[in-house]
């Protein structure tokens, strides 16, 4: 019902884009943010406790689902809101946007609640598409137009590599149900080579949608190109998808096999939490330099990913920490979510009123516009991991989560990986503060906007100091993930 919900509001914003003049297309982000909260609502009451299996396998509905089904309802409603300005001054045609923006929202729900490779693949197509639209949304600009060209082109391959690893899964193992793969590799006990393939392929195509080294390159142009409030739901939504995807994925059905990819996940985690923050040190285009910051960023998910499990001496595989990993990953999520919305909205705030998204274009804007300054600056602290931020308290959970887990040293050069990012953060924040504007006039900030970085301003320090009823509600989803009955079957099948 969420995800019909969603669907039917998209038409509605549509239809009544049919019907309103020039003058009252602010209407349309209003019904979609109303509209947004009410499923939210609707889907808290309706879907609370409940824990069913649709279609034979195809979707789960279950706490871990409602828990990611809300936060890309609060995320869906955050970037209609910031992107309302944004869109009356430089986009032609806001119902069109608002309309796929949406689509895509009940793609990212569909992805949370998927129970079966195929159904988890139509939902990552449904977002991609969405997503490559919105992209090249600016559709008179040589940038958005060479960055969509470059997002579909790798995409498709991406795509591409992905179906042939699902082919691979379901030819040697003839389901594509995620617990009855992993009850299929239980049994099997190694992997055969064509199995091993399908594994890989499936992490490749998965890799491109995060954009985890070494399968980043479209990210930069993507993010440069697109509109600044899709550059924010392109680093926050698609990646926040996959990731939902990706733990189901992995505790469910490849868990038995952790033996065989969890190197290849540390490898990757360690290329791209270095790549991404070292490249972003030279950056002077602010959406590339964040660019290179959500890939950095996505390192530190793909390591926890990689510590889900233990592998001990014999391939012996150990659930008993897992909670502290999952937990740290989602807490992960929903504090980068926070504070690169809050980034985005502030970047595009000084846009609208400069025309400019370089990183000189930042010099004095603490004195052009307190509030924006103020909120970008808390936003570079808490990406960086500074205490009492939201970015500090994930990264100190997650990092602590994998280092339990028996990888201090990967932990370890987290750690490093985390402290070159805190000099180009660092740089952002001297630009504002300490450099002279060339133009000291004051910039209007529009008040919806002022709420909006009000709201992200209170939240990313409530996340930083007092992150309790969030850590509840991710323990729940946990809790549900990691209880399945398919993860006990497997991780007893490799016990000796």
């Amino acid at each position: 019902m969420p995800e019909f919900l969603v669907t039917g509001l998209a038409f509605l914003v549509l239809t009544l884009d049919l019907f309103t003049g020039r003058e009252r297309k602010s209407l349309l982000p209003a019904v979609a943010v109303v509209g947004l909260i009410a499923i939210l609502a609707f889907s808290l009451f309706y879907l609370w406790d409940t824990d069913e299996v649709l279609y034979g396998g195809l979707l789960r509905i279950d706490g871990y689902a409602l828990f990611f089904k809300a936060f890309f309802l609060v995320l869906g409603g955050f970037v209609v809101l910031i992107s309302h300005d944004y869109v009356k001054r430089n986009l032609e045609y806001p119902g069109e946007f608002y309309g796929i923006l949406l689509f895509t929202v009940a793609a990212m729900m569909l992805m949370a609640a998927s129970g079966e490779l195929l159904t988890a693949y139509i939902s990552l197509e449904l977002l991609s598409f969405g997503l490559y639209v919105l992209v090249a949304y600016d559709r008179y600009k040589a940038k958005s137009n060479e960055g969509g060209a470059k997002y579909i082109l790798l995409g498709a391959f991406s795509s591409a590599l992905l179906l042939y690893g699902i082919s691979q899964i379901y030819g040697l193992l003839g389901t594509t149900r995620f617990d009855e793969i992993g009850a299929a590799l239980a049994s099997a006990g190694d992997l055969s080579p064509g199995l091993m393939l399908g594994v890989v392929l499936i992490i490749a195509g998965l890799g491109f949608k995060i954009a985890a080294v070494p399968f980043h390159m479209w990210a930069p142009d993507a993010y440069e190109g697109a509109p600044i409030p899709i550059t924010a739901y392109l680093a926050v939504g698609s990646k926040a998808a996959a990731i939902a995807l990706i733990l189901r994925l992995f505790t469910e059905a490849f868990l038995p096999v952790a033996g065989d990819w969890q190197l290849l996940l540390i490898i990757m985690a360690v290329a791209t939490m270095f790549v991404g923050n070292l490249v972003a040190l030279v950056q002077t285009n602010m959406k590339r330099l964040l660019a290179y910051s959500s890939v950095g960023q996505v390192g530190y998910l793909v390591m926890g990913i990689a510590a889900i499990v233990v592998v001990k001496d014999g391939g012996v595989i150990s659930i008993e920490l897992s909670h502290l990993v999952t937990n740290g990953i989602m807490l992960h999520l929903v504090a980068y979510a926070i504070t690169n919305l809050a980034a985005f909205l502030c970047l595009a705030a000084i846009y609208n009123a400069t025309g400019r998204e370089d990183v000189a274009g930042m010099a004095g804007i603490a004195r052009r516009a307190p509030l924006v300054g103020l909120v970008m600056a808390v936003s570079m602290f808490s990406l960086a991991g500074l205490p009492i931020f939201a970015g500090f308290a994930s990264k100190f959970y997650l990092f602590n989560a994998v280092a339990a887990s028996g990888m201090l040293w990967l932990a370890g050069l987290a750690a490093v990986a985390s402290l070159i990012s805190l000099y180009y953060y660092l740089m952002i924040v001297r630009q504002m503060y300490v450099e002279t504007p060339e133009d000291p006039t004051p910039i209007f900030v529009p008040k919806m906007t002022t709420i909006v970085l009000a709201v992200l301003l209170v939240s990313i320090v409530l996340v930083g100091i007092y992150p309790a009823p969030l850590m509840e509600a991710i323990q729940h989803a946990s809790d549900v993930l990691l209880r399945s009955n398919s993860l006990a079957q497997n991780a007893a099948a490799v016990l000796p």
